[in-house]
């Protein structure tokens, strides 16, 4: 009698279990469905939110006015910050915009790392987010849309080899520590570098023009038979050519990369010697489409990549923006 009670206690209470693990079964796989679904919408009623890096940068800028001239042809309301190359108020800025409940985010990352919190806080709030030009170490993104950085450096210690040989004497200016740029230019360039160059010195001028002049100035100091300075990007190239007349010394190839308007001129002038140049501009519109997309129910790929081009004194007048 004890045994069978106890067997249709035990039964009853299965039972019931396997009825509340169903119904959790029945509840997550629709808040699964739910987040994936898409409530379609046209282009003139989404509104974007837009935090950029920086738009104290003439590559942010035209990356700032392709964004804005492809939203106004699309009629996409878009909302525009400037973290100033503030992780913190980059962060601040991405959860306005998620209190706002815009329709998508877009990012320019001012550290890879610290932009992951407010990226899931996004996620959480079923905001898609958009990467443009540096990607994020954690986090769910629609796509990223950027150039091949980790390309861009191998293109420009290839240059090197091919102009002066092995071995010759490099300084490499970095840019902003943590920005995932940072980190892929970086890789390219030393991948090759490490082999076939010699790095007397490298140091971060976080990609600003009046930091590099004086980090390439105090390089000078304890190496005056540099042969090559490697800048991330055109503003620090631009800053290690003022410092390379400065010092009076001839004969030192300065690449670049983002094939801003100015490297374009410095080329064709013989201040700096080439640039590997990138489409800021075109990201923008290329991410616009990418939120338009998202919201018609179309395939977004998970990495867009834009092309890159070898600048030099014979194709100068190519692939400005």
């Amino acid at each position: 009698m004890k045994f069978g009670k106890k067997f249709s206690f035990i039964t009853l209470l299965l039972t019931f279990l396997f009825i509340l693990g169903a119904c959790g079964q029945t509840g997550l796989g629709n808040n699964q469905s739910s987040s994936t679904e898409v409530t379609k919408k046209e282009a003139k009623d989404l509104n974007i939110g837009v935090s950029l890096s920086t738009t104290n940068n003439p590559y942010f800028v035209a990356m700032k006015d392709g964004l804005e001239k492809y939203a106004a042809d699309k009629k996409v309301s878009l909302k525009l910050s400037d973290a100033q190359d503030d992780a913190a108020r980059q962060a601040n800025d991405v959860q306005n915009f998620i209190s706002q409940n815009v329709d998508a985010i877009l990012i320019n990352p001012v550290d890879s790392d610290a932009i992951v919190p407010v990226i899931k806080e996004a996620n959480n709030a079923n905001i898609p987010v958009i990467l443009l030009d540096r990607g994020s170490n954690g986090g769910e993104v629609l796509t990223t849309v950027a150039s091949d950085n980790v390309e861009a450096g191998k293109m420009a210690a290839e240059f090197i080899v091919k102009e002066l040989g092995e071995n010759a004497k490099v300084f490499e200016l970095s840019g902003v520590p943590g920005a995932s740029a940072t980190v892929d230019r970086g890789k390219g360039f030393n991948d090759i570098a490490k082999e076939k160059l010699t790095i007397l010195s490298s140091q971060s001028a976080n990609f600003d023009r009046a930091q590099a002049l004086n980090t390439t100035q105090n390089m000078i100091q304890a190496n005056k038979d540099v042969q090559v300075i490697f800048a991330q990007n055109d503003e620090m190239a631009l800053g290690a050519s003022q410092a390379v007349k400065s010092a009076g010394l001839k004969n030192v190839l300065i690449i670049g990369i983002d094939g801003q308007p100015d490297a374009h001129q410095a080329i064709k002038n013989g201040d700096i010697t080439a640039t590997i140049a990138q489409q800021p501009a075109k990201m923008g519109e290329i991410a616009i489409q990418a939120a338009i997309d998202h919201y018609q129910g179309k395939t977004i790929e998970k990495e867009t990549v834009s092309p890159i081009y070898l600048i030099t004194k014979d194709n100068a007048d190519e692939y400005e923006w």
